[in-house]
């Protein structure tokens, strides 16, 4: 019976000290506040937009190609115009695929 009482005490002083760790690598920024993100167009993969993927495309996962020119990614603001793919950099509003 005590093997089994230290066996359950150990097993949840890990899980604690686990999710302790996650907590303080997780942690969000003291004021709540979120980073300021912008739409950014063509910089996204095949699948991987935000959503906006023009006609014949729903919303976000939809994109059909890589870098497709009127598809948008949340990026942090400031940030679109320097993202460099091998279509040329990214664009704050749609391109031309």
């Amino acid at each position: 019976m005590t093997t089994r009482t230290l066996s359950l005490g150990a097993l949840a002083l890990v899980a604690l000290t686990s999710g302790a760790a996650m907590a303080q690598t997780n942690a969000a920024p003291m004021d709540g506040a979120k980073p300021a993100m912008e739409k950014c167009y063509g910089v996204s993969m095949a699948g991987k937009n935000d959503c906006a993927a023009g006609p014949g495309t729903t919303c976000a996962g939809t994109s059909k190609m890589d870098y497709q020119g009127n598809a948008w990614k949340f990026v942090p603001a400031g940030t679109c115009t320097t993202i460099k793919t091998p279509k040329g950099m990214g664009m704050l509003t749609p391109m031309k695929s």
